[in-house]
């Protein structure tokens, strides 16, 4: 079943920005991770699926109804983290969150204080006075506390610490599992790997690659730093160098090759460097500019 189905989706703003022919495909229980720089376009298209924004041509489905024409008959299955948090500073945190339970009609009060102790910050402060974080955390909350069958989160963990950067992994594992299907947008690289099903980059409105993340491990080159007990070398497949380490990068159908090859050489130290969710996106950018074209893997 599709959970979110997006299909040439075109917003141009008057500044000549917006999105353009976007598609996305996002099944019930995957976690689709959304990648971009600021002013990519990554808001904008989540803003269309929340039912803010009337698209100028093409259509966003969610739950199969149309999310601006039907956007009253999704919210209820459906959770959202803004991108940019403004809550009503003149409320406390509880008091805000019990009034979106109470609007919701929820009954489940126990697993709202579950999840504000998992979150580990106090809701009796103003939100005025809250920091960046604990607004973040609010959101958080608000965002998961009716167990909806879709969560939308726009850069979930900014204003978050390390340690609560990894519980909202954690959670985000723990919802999956639970057949939770998630779109996500992040400049956390770490936390779209660990979570994510699939992955889309956008560029000046426009999906320039939407990859399986099995799929691009499993296809991306291969790097291994070695060190060599003497001056002899292998020079083929050598990326970077110093005095005693050496870098190679190696396409991943070729791996059998290089390893044939090394057999030759006397080894010291050999170590696999892991794949890089970051250092695809930035290679992939640099390859863009030049480039330009969409790629599916």
């Amino acid at each position: 079943m599709k959970v979110i189905e997006i299909k040439n989706l075109t917003k141009k703003f008057k500044t000549g920005y917006g999105i353009f022919d976007i598609n996305i495909e996002v099944k019930a229980g995957e976690v689709y991770g959304y990648l971009g720089p600021n002013g990519s376009g990554k808001s904008t298209t989540i803003r269309h699926i929340m039912g803010y924004l009337k698209p100028q041509a093409g259509s966003a489905h969610i739950f199969g109804k149309d999310a601006w024409l039907e956007s009253n008959l999704i919210q209820n299955d459906l959770g959202y983290l803004p991108g940019e948090i403004a809550f009503p500073e003149y409320n406390s945190g509880i008091d805000f969150i019990k009034m979106i339970f109470n609007l919701r009609e929820q009954t489940n009060w126990d697993y709202v204080e579950e999840l504000i102790n998992y979150w580990e910050f106090d809701p009796n402060v103003k939100i005025k006075k809250m920091s960046k974080g604990m607004k973040q955390k609010v959101g958080l909350v608000i965002a998961f506390m009716h167990k909806p069958k879709l969560l939308v989160l726009d850069e979930p963990t900014n204003g978050l610490d390390p340690l609560m950067q990894e519980k909202f992994i954690s959670l985000i594992l723990k919802e999956k599992a639970a057949g939770t299907t998630v779109l996500m947008s992040s400049h956390i690289f770490a936390e779209i790997e660990k979570t994510c099903d699939k992955v889309a980059i956008i560029k000046s409105g426009r999906i320039i690659s939407d990859v399986e993340m099995n799929k691009l491990k499993l296809k991306s080159d291969r790097k291994y730093e070695i060190e060599f007990v003497d001056s002899k070398v292998l020079k083929e497949y050598l990326y970077k160098n110093s005095k005693t380490k050496h870098l190679y990068k190696i396409p991943y159908d070729q791996v059998d090759d290089f390893f044939e090859k090394l057999k030759k050489f006397n080894i010291k130290d050999f170590n696999e460097i892991p794949f890089s969710l970051e250092e695809y996106f930035l290679d992939f950018y640099k390859k863009e500019e030049k480039q330009g074209g969409i790629k599916n893997v």
